[in-house]
């Protein structure tokens, strides 16, 4: 008889020791065999990414209408704990927007009138890309718009790649090499 065990995870919690547990905690039970094999894929990912080379992380994510986006960081929301600054363009709409780690970042989008969030040095260890780039002090941006506003994912990863070189004029430089 062949029995198979069937387990779930969020994508994103596989990135942190902590986090690879509570990732799969949250659908159901943990196995010890399933952790390894996250905790392989999320290095896996992490080689591909190659931020030791290029020095930062840049992430692109789609969301649903009305479901997840800029208010959802804001107090008495479900990520506010997550926050530690929001900069809301009431323009735009909420489902579009870019999630740093670096305040410089943060500030330099900020002035470019987009949807940005900040994620607070306290956020809990959740096992994200986010998390894992925070500590290990590696500039991270994710462009976060709703499924099919291409012309605006494309406007924000713009702006947000033209932050970054900004702010860390020695990334500019490693990518024209």
């Amino acid at each position: 008889m062949n029995i198979t065990e069937e387990f779930q995870t969020d994508p994103n919690s596989i990135y942190t020791k902590k986090g690879v547990p509570l990732g799969i905690e949250k659908f159901g039970p943990v196995d010890d065999d399933v952790i390894k094999h996250l905790e392989r894929t999320g290095r896996e990912i992490l080689k591909a990414y190659g931020p030791d080379k290029l020095g930062y992380i840049f992430t692109l994510h789609n969301n649903g209408d009305g479901g997840f986006g800029i208010s959802s960081y804001l107090k008495g929301y479900e990520l506010d704990t997550a926050a530690d600054s929001v900069f809301i363009n009431f323009q735009m709409d909420g489902d579009d927007l870019i999630f740093v780690t670096e305040l410089e970042l943060f500030n330099k989008l900020k002035k470019a009138n987009v949807n940005t969030v900040l994620q607070s040095e306290n956020a809990g260890d959740d096992g994200s890309l986010s998390i894992y780039a925070m500590q290990k002090k590696i500039p991270y941006i994710n462009v976060e718009v709703q499924h099919g506003h291409v012309d605006e994912n494309l406007r924000l990863i713009e702006i947000a790649i033209k932050a970054l070189q900004e702010v860390y004029p020695k990334i500019k430089q490693k990518a024209t090499k």
